[in-house]
C-alpha cells in the first residue's frame, strides 16, 4: 500500500487532502456565524465613523467604507454574497469582500480592532436582539394566559399534590401560576438585558489599543449604556450567553411543566382539555386518536436547551484569561437554543390560546378524592375550637367512613358525622361543597375567584408599567 493511499485511508474520505483540509473545517466558523452579518456590518459602520471622527481614518475613507458595507449586507439579505469556508468566519468574509469592492481603502477599517472584540461585540449584540424578541414573545405568552384566568376565574379544578387530589381551585388560579413564573422568566431577560448593556468594542486582541479611539461613541452609536471598562474581560468573557442559556434553560422547563400537564388533562381519563387540529396530530394506524404532539414536542425540546447550558458551561471551564479559539464554539449553543425557545413559547402560546376547557369534567374531578377533607378540618378548629391536630384526625374519621360507604363527604348525614365527634353542627356543611371550598380560599393570592381577578387585575397593570420601551438602535 503507497504512503498516499494510506494517508487519505487515516484521514477519511471526507478528508481526502489530509491535514490541510481537516484543519480548514474544525477552524472554519461561517457555516453558523454567518448569522451574525447583520451585528457584524453595524459594528463595522460605527467603527469607521469612530475612526474618521478620531482622525484616525479620512472622511473619504470612511465613506466609501460605509458605502461598501451597505453593500454588502444588501447582497447577504438578498442572497447574491457569496460565503466562503476558506475565509473562515463572517468577519474575514465581509472584510474580503469590502476589499474586492472599494480597494486600499477596506484596509483600514481594522485599525484599533481585533477580531477578538468584534466577534464579542456582534455576538452581544446578537443575543441582545434575541433577548428583545424574547421579551416580547413572553410578554404575549403571559398576556395569552391572562386572559384564560380572566375567563375562567370561577371555574373549580381539582388542585393536585404529588399528581394526587389535593383541594380544589379554580382553572384562573392555576393559569396564574403560570403568570407567575413567566413573569420571572421575562424579569431574567430584562437583568441580562441590563448587565450585558456594554460594549466591548475597542478593547482589540486583549490590551486595548493606542490610538485615540472613542470607546463611549462606538458604544452609544451601537445602542449599549457604556464600554466594558477592562479591555482583557471583554473579549474573554461569555457570561452574557451563559446568562442566557440559563434563563432560556429555566424558562424551557417551565414550558415543559405545562406541556406536560396539556399532555395530561388531554387524556380521555382526564378530559379536562381539548387541543384543536392545529396543535395535535393523529396516528398511523388508530383512526380514533388525536396526539398532544406540540405540547410534547415543547416537553422534549427542554432537554435540547438544557444540554446547550451545559456544553458552553464545559467549554469555558478550564479557559485561561483572555480569547482563546475554544470560543467558537459558543455561538452554535447560543444560536440553536435561542431558536427552539423562540418555537416553544410561540406554540405554548398557541395552545394556551385555542385550547378548549371541560369545566364539567373539571368541576366533577374537583370533588374527588375527598378534596374538601381540609375544610372539614378548618371548620372544626374555626367553629368547635378544636386544635388543628385533633381536628386532622377527626377528619381522618370522616373521610375513612365515606370511603368505606362510597359517597362523598358532603353526603354523609350529620349523625354519622355527630357519631364522629359530637361537637359537628348542621352549618358544617356550608364549607363542604367544592365551590364553598374555592370561596372561602380568599387569602392574598389564594384561589377565591375574587381574589384570583385581583391578581388578574395586579398584572395586568404590571406588564403595562413594565411593557419596555422601543430597543435602541
Amino acid at each position: 500500500m503507497s504512503d498516499s493511499k494510506a494517508s487519505n485511508q487515516m484521514w477519511g474520505g471526507r478528508f481526502a487532502s489530509g491535514p490541510a483540509a481537516i484543519m480548514e473545517a474544525i477552524n472554519a466558523s461561517i457555516s453558523f456565524d454567518r448569522k451574525l452579518y447583520a451585528q457584524d456590518i453595524k459594528g463595522s459602520v460605527a467603527h469607521s465613523r469612530m475612526l474618521a471622527a478620531t482622525g484616525i481614518i479620512s472622511a473619504g475613507d470612511q465613506a466609501e467604507i460605509e458605502r461598501g458595507l451597505n453593500t454588502i449586507l444588501s447582497e447577504i439579505e438578498e442572497g447574491r454574497f457569496e460565503f466562503s469556508a476558506k475565509l473562515e468566519d463572517i468577519h474575514m468574509n465581509v472584510e474580503a469582500r469590502l476589499a474586492a469592492l472599494i480597494g486600499t481603502a477596506a484596509g483600514r477599517l481594522h485599525t484599533a480592532r481585533s477580531r477578538n472584540d468584534q466577534v464579542a461585540v456582534d455576538f452581544r449584540l446578537w443575543v441582545k436582539d434575541e433577548l428583545f424578541r424574547l421579551d416580547a414573545a413572553l410578554t404575549a405568552l403571559i398576556e395569552a394566559f391572562l386572559d384564560r384566568a380572566q375567563e375562567h376565574a370561577a371555574t373549580v379544578m381539582p388542585g393536585f399534590t404529588h399528581l394526587q387530589t389535593a383541594q380544589p381551585v379554580t382553572f384562573g388560579h392555576h393559569c396564574m401560576a403560570y403568570v407567575e413564573m413567566f413573569s420571572r422568566d421575562l424579569s431574567r431577560v430584562r437583568d441580562a438585558l441590563r448587565r450585558m448593556d456594554e460594549s466591548p468594542l475597542g478593547a482589540a486582541a486583549l490590551a486595548g489599543t493606542g490610538f485615540p479611539i472613542d470607546r463611549h461613541m462606538t458604544a452609544e452609536a451601537l445602542g449599549f449604556r457604556e464600554p466594558t471598562r477592562n479591555s482583557i474581560d471583554s473579549v474573554s468573557d461569555r457570561d452574557f450567553a451563559l446568562e442566557f442559556l440559563s434563563l432560556a434553560a429555566i424558562c424551557a422547563t417551565h414550558l415543559s411543566r405545562l406541556a406536560e400537564e396539556i399532555v395530561i388533562w388531554s387524556t380521555p381519563q382526564f378530559g379536562f382539555i381539548r387541543l384543536s387540529d392545529q396543535f395535535s396530530t393523529g396516528s398511523s394506524i388508530m383512526p380514533q386518536k388525536k396526539n398532544p404532539d406540540a405540547a410534547e414536542l415543547v416537553r422534549a425540546k427542554t432537554g435540547r436547551v438544557n444540554g446547550h447550558l451545559i456544553g458552553l458551561l464545559t467549554v469555558m471551564k478550564g479557559l485561561p484569561l483572555a480569547y482563546s479559539k475554544d470560543m467558537q464554539e459558543d455561538k452554535e449553543a447560543v444560536f440553536d437554543a435561542a431558536e427552539t425557545l423562540d418555537l416553544m413559547v410561540a406554540a405554548m402560546t398557541g395552545m394556551v390560546r385555542d385550547m378548549g376547557i371541560n369545566a364539567a369534567a373539571m368541576k366533577k374531578a374537583a370533588g374527588s378524592g375527598y378534596s374538601t377533607a381540609t375544610d372539614l378540618a378548618d371548620w372544626l378548629v374555626r367553629e368547635a375550637g378544636l386544635p388543628f391536630r385533633e381536628a386532622h384526625h377527626v377528619t381522618g374519621r370522616a373521610v375513612a367512613l365515606a370511603e368505606k360507604k362510597g359517597v362523598a363527604l358532603d353526603r354523609l348525614s350529620l349523625a354519622e358525622l355527630q357519631e364522629i365527634d359530637g361537637r359537628i353542627t348542621d352549618a358544617v356543611f356550608g364549607v363542604l361543597s367544592v365551590n364553598a371550598s374555592v370561596k372561602s380560599r380568599a387569602s392574598f393570592g389564594g384561589t377565591a375567584p375574587g381574589e384570583v381577578r385581583r391578581q388578574i387585575r395586579y398584572w395586568r397593570a404590571r406588564l403595562k408599567r413594565d411593557a419596555r420601551p422601543a430597543k435602541r438602535s
